[in-house]
Parts: C-alpha cells; structure tokens; sequence
C-alpha cells in the first residue's frame, strides 16, 4: 500500500460505512467513536477497523490455522507501505472461509469489505497514516505469531500470565499505541509525550483483560480459545480443556477472580493516561474514560461474582448503568481531577447517578 499524498478526498458513503460498521462490531467502542469530533472520531473508527478484520480472522474457529495465519500474513503485506500486495489479494485470500449471506454477521461484513475499509483510510491525511499502520501491523503480526504458536490446538492455550501479557500486548496495547500516535502528532512537551507512551499499552491491557476476564464462556464455547493461563488453572487442579464443565466452576472461578485482580494492577496506569491524554483535533476525555470506567464497573461485578463469567450468564454492568456513565461523561461536566473519586465510586457500587450530579 502506497503512501504517496497525491489522493482522493474521503468518499462520504464509504465514511458513513464505516461509522455504521463500527455500532456493529462493537457497541462499548461505538461509544467512544460517538464521543469524539472530528477529525479524531472518523480517524479512530477507520484505525479501529483495520484491527477488526485481523481479529476476526484470529478469532475465526473454522479457518485452519495454517490458512489464518496466511490470510493474516496477506492482509499485513497490504497494509504496507513498502510492498505492492493490495487489499483484493487479502479478499480472494479471506473469500473461502465467508459466511453464506443467510449467516453473515457484523464483523465478517467488515472482513468482506476490508477493501472499502482500506480505501477510506488510504484517503485520510499522511501523518494520519503513519500514526495508524504501525501499531495496526504490529497487532496483525502478533496475532499470526499466537495463531501459529498455537496451530497444532487449533485455539489459543495461553500458559502463563507473562504469555497472558503478551498477548494482550498485541491484541490491545498496540491499540493503545495507535490512540497515542494519533493524539501526539503535534506539539508535546518531552515528559507529557514520556509519560503518554509509558502508559498507553498498560490501557489497552486493561481492558483486554477484563474482557478475557469476563469471557471465559464464550472464547471458549464459540472460539476454542483459552486465556486463563495454564499455569493458574493447574494450581486448582483443572485443565484448560475442562473449564467449563460444571464441576470446575468453583476452581476455574477462583482463576478469573486472579485475573480480574491482575487486571486492577493496570487501572492507575490507565488513569494517569486519562489525566495525561491531549483533547484537541477531536479527541475528548469522554471518549477515553467511558471505556475506563466501564471496565472499573465490570471489574466490581467480576470479583464479585467470579463464576458468572464461567456460566452462559456472563459478566456485565447492567444497562442503567452504563447509561449513567455515558450520561455523567457525554455532558462535559466530568473533568479530569475528578477522574479518581469517580473510579472509586463505581469499584465500590453501581453507578446509577444522573449527570447533573457527576461533578
């Protein structure tokens, strides 16, 4: 993929497209595409959606490994600047393993669409570019890495927390990255820009581990991966093969409440790059502490009640509350310092205040 400046404005229809996709494929990261303006809003929706078609594909349980990871390779080699693979070399690589039009879903109509996707961010501004395919190829690598660490389980296994961490890393820290790319392109102060980039990853971590936290169930029923790590199940005496079954649930429990605990280590972190991250060219704090306070809540309900995550119940704050939140931050009455009593706040109970109050 070129990175020539001689190109075409973005098409309207496509960016439209594109905003749509991502209500779609994922509602907490539509609510933070929702909160931004423009130009930041269109920039991330786009560089979300790069990393969407790589994850669905990882994600995919009935592409072989071995194909998964050379769809990944193909769609990588597109997505650089320095080879002439383009995006139709990834469609025809990815068309095999479509669904029929009968089961086609969100996500794989954005890996069906990679080229429109692809097309809208060829168009964006240079410097825009270059802050975005970095880290999205860094998440593409990573994932054909895992894919292929992994081929002969046809799933994940993860092992350990340190391989828990890596993939992490790839999965949402190199997200993190992306976000401070886009949000650094102007003038920083050295320590501000430092203190962005030595927290950036450790946000993405967060809440990715709170989502594998709370998703024991459905990785494993839907996708045959397992990312609590081997090494914490084998102390309860449970292998990764069995951690649903009903007489595991109070042992595998036990692990999820060590990862979601795991995950809390990461929240100051997160924090400090909330009360750190630029708001101008369209970026808000709203857009970056809805999913923060979001994950504090799901974290409460998490150690609370472990076994929920191991169950098709699942792990959730309610709707309510997560109208509160977005209502408390969308109002623009939240500022930064008040950041931590709201973190606080919610670790302790759902938060159900109206806006007017969340100040």
């Amino acid at each position: 993929m070129s990175q020539q400046d001689d190109r075409p404005q973005v098409d309207r229809a496509d960016l439209e497209w594109c905003h749509k996709s991502v209500q779609g494929v994922s509602r907490t990261f539509a609510l933070t595409v929702d909160v931004l303006d423009e130009p930041m809003a269109s920039h991330i929706c786009i560089g979300y959606l790069l990393c969407r078609v790589a994850d669905t594909v990882e994600d995919a349980s009935n592409v072989p490994p071995e194909a998964q990871a050379d769809i990944l390779r193909t769609y990588d080699a597109a997505l650089d600047p320095d080879d002439e693979t383009d995006v139709e070399a990834f469609s025809d690589a990815v068309s095999p393993y479509l669904p029929s039009e009968a089961e086609m879903n969100d996500d794989w109509r954005v890996v069906r669409d990679a080229p429109r996707v692809v097309r809208t961010f060829e168009a964006l501004p240079a410097d825009v570019r270059e802050a975005v395919t970095p880290p999205v190829r860094e998440l593409v690598q990573g994932m054909v890495m895992f894919v292929e660490r992994y081929a002969d389980e046809g799933g994940l296994r993860i092992q350990s927390p340190e391989e828990l961490e890596e993939y992490c890393y790839y999965a949402a820290g190199t997200v993190g990255n992306l976000i401070t790319n886009l949000v650094t392109r102007h003038d920083l102060t050295a320590e501000r820009r430092s203190r962005l980039y030595d927290t950036a990853e450790e946000f993405g971590l967060l809440l990715q581990l709170v989502n594998i936290s709370k998703d024991v169930h459905d990785d494993y029923s839907s996708e045959n991966n397992v990312y609590l790590p081997e090494e914490w199940l084998a102390e309860e005496g449970v292998s990764q093969e069995e951690i649903l079954a009903p007489e595991n649930e109070s042992a595998v429990s036990s692990v999820v409440r060590r990862t979601a605990e795991h995950a809390t280590s990461f929240l100051d972190d997160a924090q400090t790059y909330l009360e750190t991250v630029p708001l101008r060219n369209g970026n808000t704090l709203a857009a970056w502490a809805i999913p923060f306070l979001l994950s504090v809540g799901t974290l409460r309900e998490l150690l609370s009640n472990p076994e929920d995550a191991v169950t098709d119940k699942g792990v959730k704050v309610s709707r309510k509350e997560v109208f509160a939140v977005v209502s408390a931050m969308s109002s623009g009455q939240v500022e930064r310092e008040a950041l931590a009593d709201l973190r606080t706040e919610i670790f302790a109970r759902p938060y159900h205040r109206a806006p007017s109050t969340a100040d």
